[in-house]
Formats: structure tokens, sequence, C-alpha cells
């Protein structure tokens, strides 16, 4: 049987559900709410709240956008997925798309489609950026309002249902990016339901959800519900969730800790894993430690100084948060400690950041070399390979698989893709796209760009700019580099060395000169040269299993490294073998 509709309005006098042909009044419930018997599937309604006529807050479909009326939807999805069980993360290799910029069409029926290359590449999770409604018709999808609704450009409910079915058909898991630090600012009628913001706190998207104050116990309950929906409505096998440093919350027990709990509270219920991965900027491992030892429990969390360590010493780029890092050290500090400032004084924050991770395991972070806010808040949107010789971004992808940490990949990664992921949206209202407008060329004013050099973020054409092109697939040099990541995918399967996750099993020797590196764990041994000269060094043990650009001198002891090359070796076999 169907749920009543419910919802809670505390402060309002009268609740309606107003349709095309009829006017329901509610019962008012203790507690606030109000509550009516459900909708029959298909039908468009609001609710009228005291004279009002608004979007349903947990309205499951929002076809016309964020001002439009709710849709009931119906639940009689046939699934055949009872089988699938999603990896564990040490096992790991994440791509995260977005469902706009994917493929041409930009929907999820679409994507369907282009699965298989992501069986071939090796992937296991699909990591969906925020599907959740948002104003206009094309956005990254941080600033989504109608939390539980599919975005209507992408379909349906039930082709997000498809989209799961197909990935779990294949043996991918899917992972969905939900923002509950904030909503967007053109649509958001949440305010005038119920007391979901609260003053007390800022955020750099402004008020703060309200997860401490008075009627914070139904707010909270709200976005634990909408995590809890994606997983049991969706089938999906975990979240990511979006800027968890900017939920302000001084209750006893931290949002955080009881967002997981309860999502990992489902894992008994349906019968398979679920995992909770979060975005910080914190660098403090309270987030992934045990409850039992004052953590938060989540499962994982981004771990950008990799990123930054990464970039930095492959570009050279020294502006803005670049300027903490830069140097071979850094690589190796990331690699060893899981994060680069684990207490010490950053320069570019004016004091001091982070915490130690202490013994946790790698497997608790995911590393990267690109992800959408890297590359789409960029004044143009640029990736790694626009920036960096093909050698340098096979360096820095080897440096990705070889690490202790969780791979995860940026959509086209794996291939060199030449389009850019810009940042870009429609937002209906003048004022405020104009607003987005000034505020991005202002933002990047301050890095020496010139305005008229910034794409207009409001121009379809920034948004059509950033679709993936696949036909580059077939053409060198992206074919060949399609090959190369698939290699690390499958060198990670198949060595257990590089999925253990122990950081204090990494050996790291480098010379910050000359530029080069050896990264070594268990039988695995990474060599790369990041300068523009010949270096020669001593040859690991074993056989040599990747190289690039070509392979090296065999008959020395010694091996010649070509400029920005990389070469993987495993012990245990004759060279050459």
């Amino acid at each position: 049987m169907s749920q009543k509709l419910r919802v809670w309005a505390p402060n309002a006098q009268e609740v309606s559900v107003v349709t095309a042909a009829q006017l329901r009044h509610t019962e008012r419930e203790p507690g606030g709410f109000f509550s009516t018997e459900p909708l029959p599937a298909g039908v468009d309604y609001f609710l009228r709240l005291d004279g009002r006529d608004l979007p349903d807050p947990r309205s499951r479909f929002q076809p016309d956008g964020v001002a439009g009326p709710s849709r009931s939807v119906a639940d009689d999805f046939e699934w055949h997925d009872q089988q699938f069980r999603a990896p564990p993360l040490c096992a790991a290799l994440i791509y995260e798309l977005h469902v706009g910029t994917f493929t041409r069409d930009g929907t999820l029926s679409a994507a369907i489609k282009r699965l298989d290359h992501l069986v071939e590449l090796g992937v296991t999770h699909v990591e969906l950026m925020p599907l959740a409604t948002f104003p206009g018709r094309w956005g990254w999808g941080y600033d989504g309002v109608a939390l539980f609704a599919t975005h209507p450009a992408y379909g349906a409910p039930d082709d997000l249902k498809r989209f799961v079915a197909a990935c779990h058909h294949r043996g991918l898991a899917v992972l969905i990016d939900v923002v509950y630090n904030h909503l967007g600012p053109d649509g958001n009628h949440l305010a005038e339901f119920g007391p979901y913001f609260t003053t007390r706190y800022q955020t750099p998207w402004g008020s703060a959800i309200n997860l401490d104050g008075p009627g914070s116990d139904e707010v909270r309950q709200f976005f634990i519900d909408n995590a809890c929906a994606w997983i049991e409505t969706y089938h999906v096998d975990g979240l990511r969730l979006d800027a968890v440093h900017a939920l302000c919350d001084e209750s006893a027990e931290h949002f955080l800790h009881e967002l997981t709990m309860r999502v990992h509270g489902l894992e008994a219920k349906l019968g398979k894993p679920l995992c909770v991965i979060a975005e910080s900027d914190q660098n403090d491992p309270r987030l992934v430690r045990e409850p039992a030892l004052g953590g938060f429990g989540i499962d994982a969390q981004w771990s950008d100084d990799f990123h930054h360590a990464l970039h930095a010493a492959l570009t050279g780029e020294q502006s803005g948060y670049y300027g903490d890092f830069g140097s071979l050290e850094h690589i190796a500090r990331a690699l060893n400690q899981g994060f680069v400032f684990t207490g010490q004084y950053s320069p570019f924050r004016e004091r001091r950041h982070g915490r130690s991770l202490g013994d946790l395991s790698g497997n608790h972070l995911l590393g990267y070399l690109q992800n959408h806010d890297q590359i789409g808040n960029r004044a143009r949107g640029e990736r790694i390979g626009h920036l960096v010789s093909e050698g340098l971004v096979r360096i820095g992808a080897a440096l990705v698989f070889v690490s202790p940490f969780v791979p995860m990949l940026f959509q086209g990664e794996e291939w060199g893709a030449s389009t850019p992921f810009q940042y870009f949206t429609d937002h209906q209202n003048p004022e405020l796209a104009e607003a987005v407008r000034r505020g991005r060329r202002d933002e990047f004013k301050a890095f020496g760009w010139e305005p008229s050099e910034v794409p207009d973020p409001q121009e379809e054409a920034t948004f059509r700019r950033s679709q993936l092109d696949w036909s580059e697939l077939e053409r060198a040099p992206h074919r060949d580099l399609l090959a190369f990541y698939r290699s690390l995918a499958t060198l990670r399967r198949e060595h257990p060395d590089l999925r253990d996750g122990r950081r204090d099993s990494v050996q790291v020797e480098y010379d910050e000169h000359a530029r080069w590196l050896r990264v070594t764990r268990g039988a695995i041994t990474l060599l790369a040269n990041l300068s523009k000269s010949r270096h020669e060094l001593a040859r690991p043990d074993g056989k040599l299993l990747l190289c690039h650009p070509k392979p090296p001198n065999t008959d020395s002891p010694q091996i010649l490294v070509e400029p920005e090359s990389c070469y993987i070796f495993v012990a245990g076999e004759t060279f050459g073998q």
C-alpha cells in the first residue's frame, strides 16, 4: 500500500493538495505534520500552504522544473538485481560522471549505451554528479532544490532505475552525489515550510542548514530520509556527500554520524554492502575513524592534498591553494601520510591545517588526478592534458594507480578528452543569471584573467563545449592513452600489493633537483622522470610491465630514463620474460 502524502509545515495554519481536478484538504497531525491519502500515479499537484501554491518538498518528479507542479509516481518498476553486490572500496575504481555532458543527448538513457566502455576500462563504481532537480536545463547539479526528484532533463524516475539496473547487470555499482550543505538560490521554498535554515552559522552559499537548533530533529530527518530514498527507491550502492565541512552541527551526535549509521543500517535490511564517501576541506580523520574511537564512521573521503601535490608538481602552478604544494616531497608525504598537511602551517591558509591519519588505511581516501571541481573551477575548465605533456599525464595517472588510495577518474580522463569541463548554468531568473555571470568574471580577475576570456556560464555554448566527444576514442593519441589507463587498471586489479591500503609499506625515493621519483609497493615499482632531461638510474629488479614512451635499455643494471617518462616493474620475475 502506498504511503500517505505527508508534509512537515509547523508554521502553517492550513495545507491542501491542489490538482487540476480537485482541492483536497489535509489532516493536521502532532508535531506540525499534515497528511492525506496518496494520489494516483501521474497526477500533477501543488501543496497550498496558507493560500500559496508550492511544489512538494518530497516530490519525486518535477517534470516542468523547480517552479512547476509535483507529479506523483508509481513504484512498480521490476527489478532483477537482487544478486548484485558492490565490490569493497579496497578493490574499487571509481568513475565520476556528469549525466548532462557524458553524452551528446545528456540523458540517463543515453549514458547506458556507454556503460560497456566503463566495464572494459575496469571501472567498478560509477559516481553520478548530483541528480536532484535544479533550476534550468543544464548545470553541475549543486544548486538542487527538489532533493527527492530526479532532474527532468536527465530523465524520469524510472530512467534512473533503468540506469542503475543496467549498471548492476554489468557488474557496476552506482554512487550518487548528494548536497546537504545548502540549497540552490532559485526555487528553494523549504524556509516557507519550516525552520530548515539557521542564521547561527554562515556558509559560502548563505544561511546554513538547521542541524542543531529548534526544529532541527525534523530537518535532520528530512535529509536522512533523502539519503535512504536514493538507496531504497533506486537501489544505488552508496552516496558521496558534498562539502561536509559546511555542515555546521554542535549536537552531541553529529549529523554526519547519524546519517552514516542510518545508511549502514540499511545493509542488513537490503542484504547488500553500502558506502558513504565525503568531500571535506579539513584533512580531519574523524570523518572516517570508527565511531568507537570517536569518529563518524564514514567509509572514505576525497584527498585534495594528494591531487594538489600531483597537479602542482606536474604543472608548476603556484597560484591560490597550489602555492602550498609543488615539490616531490609533497607527493611523497601524501603517499606516506595520506594528507600533506597534518597539522603544519599552511601559507595559503595562514594557519595550521589538518591532522594525522594515524594508523588508518589508505583505502579510506580517494586519490585522483582530475575531478569535476579541479577542472571546472578553472577559468576555462582545462583538463590536465591541456596543461602538460602526454608523458606527464601518464606519470600522474600511474601515481594514482600505484598509490595506497582508492583511485577515481573523471569522465574522459582515460582517453585525454580534448573537451573542457567548464562551469555552466541555465538560471531562468535574469537577475540571478547576471549575478552568476558577473561573479564568475570577478572571481578570476584576481588571477589575471581578462573578463572577456572567462566563458559565460549562462551561454549554451559553454555547456555544449563540455560534452564529451566519443569519436576521439578511435584516434591517436587518445586511443593510446586509453590503452595505458586500461593497463593501469589491470595492474591494480591483478596485484594485491596495490590494493592493501598500507601507507607504511609505501617506499618513496626522489631527487628534488633532478625531478625523478621511485615508488615501491610490494612487488611493484614505479620509476618516473618529471624533468626534461635524461637520467641514468638503478633499474628495479624484475619484469617491465608498462612504460612510456619506449622500453629502456636492458643490458645494464642502470636504466636510461627518458624525459617525462614512467616505467612500472614487477619483482620476482626475470626482466624481459
